[in-house]
Order: C-alpha cells, then structure tokens, then sequence
C-alpha cells in the first residue's frame, strides 16, 4: 500500500512538471505577443496578453513588470503599483524589476506632490 501510494506521489509530481513547463511557455508566448504589439503602440492589445500571462503563469515575475510598464504607460497608476510589487514579491532580487519600480515611484511620487501644491 505505501509502495503505491509513494508511487502515486511519484507520477503525480511527474505530471506536474510538465505542466510547470507547459504553462511556463504558454506564458511566455502571450509575453512576447504583448511585446510585439507593445512595440506598435497597441498597448491595449499588450496589456491583454500580459493579463493572460499572469493568468497562465501567477509566479511569473517578468510578466507582472511588463504589466506594471504597460499599466503605467495607460496611466493606470494603482494597477501599476500593484503589479510591480507583486512582481517584486516574486523576485525580491530582481534588478530590472527593482529599477523599473524605483523610477515609477520617484516618477509618479514627484508629481503627485507638483499635484498637491
């Protein structure tokens, strides 16, 4: 009995890996999309494939910074912020992620106090 339940455990982790992998570049298939149409300024298109890729991927840091750039590019400032800290939360490390939310800060807390005045 505990021979087939370790090998249930054992298939059952081998399933799973590939289904890591698979929804991995699924995932990275709908970044590269939003990044092509990014680049044509079809930002709307951009931030619907980046949503998808969240969707697909919740642990895939790389795909919430490119939704935070997308969202700050919209003007969506409280999505931004939410979607650079979850990338950051994913990836305390991260440098890209690290720069790209420290200059929306400075960016977006500067105007906010030009605002206030």
């Amino acid at each position: 009995m505990i021979l087939r339940v370790a090998a249930g455990l054992v298939a059952l982790a081998a399933l799973a890996a590939p289904a890591y992998a698979d929804a991995r570049s699924d995932a990275k298939a709908q970044i590269q999309f939003g990044i092509d149409v990014a680049q044509r300024g079809l930002w709307r298109e951009a931030i619907y494939r980046w949503e998808r890729a969240v969707q697909i991927d919740p642990a895939y840091a790389a795909a919430y910074n490119d939704l935070a750039v997308a969202y700050e590019h919209e003007g969506q400032l409280d999505k931004a912020r939410k979607a650079y800290e979850k990338a950051l939360e994913l990836e305390p490390n991260n440098a890209q992620i690290r720069q790209n939310y420290e200059l929306f800060k400075e960016i977006n807390d500067r105007t906010g106090a030009a605002q206030e005045k």
